[in-house]
């Protein structure tokens, strides 16, 4: 039976169905139903309190959005991932469905990726983006000194495998980790990034803002409690200097920024002006 032929009927038993990655590969799948359904092999588990707002679709060029709330009630959904961002970001798929026959109408209404999550006392809210998000970025890249390159993607170039680590934290001192047999290159992590392969904290990552050879300097605390020899994953930062880029990693070639560009202020410099 067609979708026009399922919704035309006068009693519909309708349902909606979420369906979550977060960008650690964990999916999970909920819908509105009092009870659990299955569409092709993934389930999705009742959760009746979580509720869509209006949702609105058209062929303009305005930024789809949805708010989406719900009580904090499923097991997938824990407070402690909510509060330390696992679901920022997520990618998320919004589908009617007929639960006497689930996957029989499959209306997809939305598909986006979460903004920032935000508790609200017993229960949280959650903005949806839709695809028309992406046409507020900026179409070219401004100019700058400094490089537009993340360090190691497909515009710098540069190969970051020697440059990661695997550590051991024996301890943490505010944000300090101290890590267990150091050997790090002082400052070769800075502006690098953390990310913990176990404990409370598995899979979230953190800035590094300064190290020496036994310790990497955090930008924020661990949301959670560190255990002392807890594994991590360091890589190297990059200042985007045009120096750094071409003293220490000889990669100048692939600098993406304008570093001898005259700046905004040429015309009002006065006679002599360094």
């Amino acid at each position: 039976m067609t979708a026009d032929a399922i919704l035309a009927q006068e009693l519909v038993a309708l349902a909606f169905c979420w369906r979550l990655e977060r960008r650690d590969g964990v999916a999970i799948g909920l819908t509105s139903h009092d009870r659990d359904l299955v569409v092709e092999g993934f389930p999705y588990a009742a959760a009746p309190g979580l509720v869509p707002s209006a949702v609105r679709r058209g062929i303009g060029l305005e930024v789809e959005s949805m708010d989406l709330q719900g009580a904090l009630s499923s097991d997938a959904i824990r407070e402690s991932d909510l509060r330390a961002g696992r679901w920022d970001g997520a990618a998320l798929w919004l589908h009617l469905t007929e639960w006497t026959a689930p996957g029989e109408l499959w209306l997809e209404l939305m598909r986006g990726e979460l903004g920032t999550v935000e508790q609200q006392g017993e229960s949280f809210a959650v903005e949806l983006r839709g695809p028309h998000a992406m046409l507020e970025r900026p179409v070219a890249p401004e100019t700058a000194p400094g490089c537009r390159a993340r360090l190691g993607d497909g515009a710098c170039r540069v190969d970051l495998a020697p440059r990661r680590a695997v550590v051991r934290v024996a301890g943490m001192s505010d944000e300090m980790a101290i890590v267990s047999g150091g050997g790090l290159v002082a400052g070769n992590y800075v502006f690098g990034s953390l990310r913990w392969l176990e404990g409370g904290n598995c899979g979230l990552v953190q800035s590094i803002i300064a190290n020496d050879a036994e310790s990497v300097t955090l930008s924020d605390l661990p949301i959670f409690n560190v255990v002392a020899g807890t594994r991590a994953l360091i890589v190297e930062g990059c200042d985007k200097r045009i120096a750094t880029c071409s003293a220490r990693f000889g990669n100048a070639v692939n600098f993406q920024g304008e570093p001898y560009l005259p700046g905004s202020d040429l015309l009002t410099r006065y006679p002599g002006a360094g």
